[in-house]
Formats: structure tokens, sequence, C-alpha cells
């Protein structure tokens, strides 16, 4: 999972935002990496990933002061820069052995779900429920992805002009690992 950083940071935390801390640690070499092709060409940017602790423990009382918190977990501190200028960065609490372009990748998936939202929302009503019980909101939304899948499906049989993938077909008729039965 990632989290993009909005580069604030808590009133009087003293924490770093997103850009500091990647000063701060010096973030590893920037790789120019290609995420997924577009309607334009390749999509690619600079990225760069450090391993950081973020200080989201448990809170505690430090020299006097309230409000302070130890270090958590170890997490992933992503650095996106793009030839624009524009520079994102993220935090993911992915594994430590989790290469450069996995990450990248994966960052760059949440732009698929939340267009795919976008579209529930807009084209097929999920944020139209009015109802009072937490059954009915999962009903409505499980219709809705239910409508978006079918849509999506057919979206899909038209681009690819209604041709199904071959599937292999096996000689025998009963699944394999069954015996046949005796006559």
């Amino acid at each position: 999972m990632a989290y993009q950083c909005s580069g604030m940071t808590r009133a009087g935390s003293g924490g770093s935002s997103g850009e500091q801390l990647a000063e701060q640690t010096r973030l590893g070499a920037w790789q120019r990496i290609t995420w997924r092709r577009g309607t334009k060409g390749p999509l690619r940017a600079k990225f760069a990933s450090v391993r950081v602790r973020v200080a989201d423990g448990p809170e505690v009382r430090l020299q006097g002061r309230t409000g302070q918190h130890l270090p958590g977990d170890e997490v992933w501190l992503v650095g996106e820069h793009h030839t624009s200028g524009e520079r994102k960065y993220y935090l993911s609490n992915l594994p430590p052995d989790t290469p450069l372009k996995q990450l990248a990748s994966l960052i760059k998936a949440r732009w698929v779900c939340e267009q795919a939202h976008q579209q529930l929302k807009e084209e097929l009503g999920l944020d139209h429920f009015e109802g009072r019980s937490w059954r009915g909101l999962h009903r409505h939304a499980l219709l809705t992805l239910i409508a978006y899948l079918f849509l999506q499906h057919l979206r899909l049989q038209a681009a690819t002009g209604g041709k199904k993938k071959r599937q292999r077909t096996t000689t025998a008729t009963q699944p394999t690992g069954h015996p046949t039965p005796a006559a």
C-alpha cells in the first residue's frame, strides 16, 4: 500500500515534509522508470527510494513535551520527479526487498483505481445511496460493481472486436485427477 505525502506536517510536530525528508535521507540514485504505455506513448518519470521510520508510533511524553511519537515501523519513502519539474513523494509499507520498479508500478496503479471509483460514482450512481443500513449499502455497492464489471466486459469486447481468447481443450472429458468410470 502506498500513501502520497502532501508536504504538510502536523503543526508544532517538528516533523518533516516528504521533500525535506528526501533531502535529509539522501534518496538513492534516481532511475528513469516506465510503468506503462499511455495513449500518448510510454509513461515514465525518475524514481528513487529509501527505507525510513515514520514517527507514527505510540504517543508519549518526552522531555516535558506531550504529543511526541516514537518511531513506528520501517517504510519506503519513494520520490518521483517528472520532466516538467513536478515532484511527488510517497510512503509505502511494502517489504524491504521490493525492487524500485515494482514500487513505482504499484504507486502508479493507484490512478487506475481512482478512475474506476470516479466512474462508479458518476456513471453508475455509487454515491446515490440514501439507505439506513449497512446491508443496504453493501447491496447497493455490490450491484453497482456488478454493473461496472458488465460495462467493462462490453468495452473490452468492443475493443477486441468480439474475439475470444482460445482456451486449451483437454482430450479427456473428465477433469484431471479423476479416474474415468468403468463401464
